[in-house]
């Protein structure tokens, strides 16, 4: 049998600055050729772009071929993309779509959002998603083999833990949601309101979905992976402000504050803003110097900040109020606030006698 010629795409190979002086990520990538139905394997190291020659020949029996790329310095590897290739094989494509774009291909002209296979789709608690299920090649004639007629399409769910990422996670433990036989080429739409992930407290739940496009067995190989993607699922951030008490009388310099903030989405930006007056959703007000946190990573940050000397964002007496907010892909959210009551006016009595 003859090699194949592949065609690669790995974009996280890319240097990633974390964010909070972190080290830069770096990513290195391979492709791993599994023969079928031996299981012989063989790595071979691929650039981020590109194409070439499969390492091993093609069995009758077909080959799988996985996207591995491994991150550097914490050596954790993630499989991105997966292909089988064979004789006669039906074609699938699955894409995750959510309202946050990372991993998103901006390039795509099709009506179909398209997801690069270094970048994971990833999504909040309390956001939905979409599923594209694209299949093609299946064959409907009534002598043509019975696994050429059909795919079957499984959906998984495995939550991560309370505080975890997915690293090192083994996806044999996943549970199986439906399995569903597709028998007509084309594309199918999956909207999913809420995600699946278990969990008692659903806006903090952490974990995946995975949906995979598998052939039939036949007499030449076992069914196999054609397509597969799955999409993160993060907790809602929540906060608190320790330091101000609900309707205090602050007299004279502001209190050091302390900012505990849980779960602050992958992509975020976290701030204490004070206005005047009582507390109205979606007022602009000043930023208080030292609470602004940027996140710019893979998985949620948890952090406690300390604030002190922001008088200057007072400009007088009066009512209050102070929140803490966070911007995610999918808008502003009040994480917590407090109103309290300011007075820095010094009163002075007194009287002015002569005696003559």
């Amino acid at each position: 049998m003859k090699p194949i010629l592949l065609r690669m795409l790995a974009a996280a190979c890319a240097a990633v600055s974390l964010a909070s002086g972190q080290s830069v990520t770096t990513y290195t990538n391979f492709v791993r050729q599994v023969q079928l139905p031996t299981g012989v394997q063989y790595d071979a190291s691929v650039a981020p772009t590109g194409s070439g020659l499969s390492s091993l020949a093609i069995n009758p029996g077909g080959a799988r071929f996985e996207l591995w790329t491994v991150s550097s310095p914490t050596v954790v590897s993630y499989l991105l993309d997966t292909e089988y290739v064979g004789t006669y094989v039906p074609i699938a494509a699955v894409q995750i779509d959510s309202e946050d774009t990372y991993g998103e291909d901006l390039t795509n002209t099709s009506t179909i959002p398209v997801t690069l296979p270094a970048m994971v789709r990833r999504t909040r608690a309390d956001r939905p998603f979409t599923v594209y299920v694209t299949v093609s090649g299946l064959l409907n004639g009534v002598t043509d083999p019975v696994a050429e007629k059909s795919v079957n399409l499984f959906h998984h769910v495995q939550s991560y833990g309370v505080g975890g990422t997915g690293v090192n996670l083994d996806r044999t433990q996943a549970t199986i949601l439906t399995q569903v036989s597709v028998a007509q080429n084309g594309l199918q739409t999956l909207n999913y309101s809420i995600n699946a992930v278990p969990g008692s407290n659903r806006s903090k739940v952490r974990g995946e979905e995975r949906f995979s496009v598998f052939t039939l067995d036949d007499y030449q190989a076992p069914a196999s992976q054609v397509a597969s993607r799955y999409i993160q699922i993060w907790p809602v951030a929540d906060g608190t402000i320790s330091g101000v008490a609900q309707n205090q009388l602050i007299r004279f310099s502001m209190p050091t504050l302390t900012l505990t903030l849980n779960d602050l989405y992958p992509t975020s930006s976290t701030y204490l803003q004070v206005y005047k007056g009582n507390p109205v959703l979606g007022t602009t007000g000043t930023l208080v110097s030292g609470s602004h946190l940027n996140v710019n990573d893979s998985v949620p940050n948890s952090r406690v900040l300390t604030v002190s000397n922001y008088d200057t964002a007072f400009s007088g007496d009066g009512l209050w109020t102070m929140e803490l907010l966070t911007v995610t892909p999918f808008g502003v959210d009040r994480l917590a606030y407090v109103s309290f009551t300011l007075n820095r006016t010094i009163e002075v009595n007194g009287t002015v006698t002569t005696i003559e």
